[in-house]
C-alpha cells in the first residue's frame, strides 16, 4: 500500500422489520483517531442499511486513503469483491439482465472505491470484534422510532 493515510471502516446496518425503519453506522479509525457516523431511514431494508454504512464511511474520506472495510454483511463484502465490477460493465445489470437492487448506492460505491485502495473484509457479527459490536449498537440506535 502507498503512503496514503491508512483507515479502517467498521460498518453495520440494522432494520426493525425488513423492510421497515433502519439505521446504519460507520466507525472510521485512522491511527489513534476515530470518527463515528450514523443515520437512519424510516422505510428501508437491512441490506440497504449495510450498504449505506460503507458508502457513508467512504464519502467521509477527503483524500485518497488505504482503506480496510470491515463488515458483517456477506452481501456487501461479496458484492464488492466479486460482482460490483461486472455489474458496472453490464450497465448495473445482473448476468441474467435483471436490474440489481440498490443500484443508486452501488453506483456511489463504485465511484468512491476508485479514489482509494480498498480491501473489503468480512467479520463475523455478534462475536469478539469489539468495533463491529459497537457499530451494531450505533446502527440500532439510529433506527427512527415510529
Amino acid at each position: 500500500m502507498s503512503k496514503n493515510l491508512n483507515v479502517i471502516i467498521h460498518s453495520d446496518g440494522a432494520c426493525s422489520g425488513n423492510p421497515g425503519p433502519g439505521g446504519w453506522a460507520s466507525i472510521l479509525k485512522f491511527g489513534s483517531a476515530e470518527k463515528v457516523l450514523k443515520g437512519g431511514n424510516p422505510d428501508t431494508t437491512n441490506n440497504r442499511m449495510e450498504l449505506q454504512a460503507v458508502v457513508e464511511g467512504l464519502k467521509a474520506l477527503s483524500k485518497p486513503c488505504n482503506v480496510v472495510i470491515k463488515s458483517d454483511s456477506r452481501y456487501v463484502i461479496t458484492s464488492m469483491m466479486i460482482y460490483m465490477y461486472d455489474w458496472e460493465k453490464r450497465g448495473w445489470k445482473k448476468s441474467n439482465g435483471e436490474s440489481i437492487a440498490h443500484v443508486d448506492l452501488w453506483k456511489q460505491m463504485f465511484e468512491l472505491v476508485q479514489k482509494h485502495k480498498v480491501l473489503p473484509l468480512w467479520v463475523k457479527g455478534h462475536s469478539d470484534d469489539s468495533f463491529n459490536n459497537r457499530a451494531d449498537i450505533l446502527a440500532k440506535s439510529a433506527v427512527p422510532i415510529q
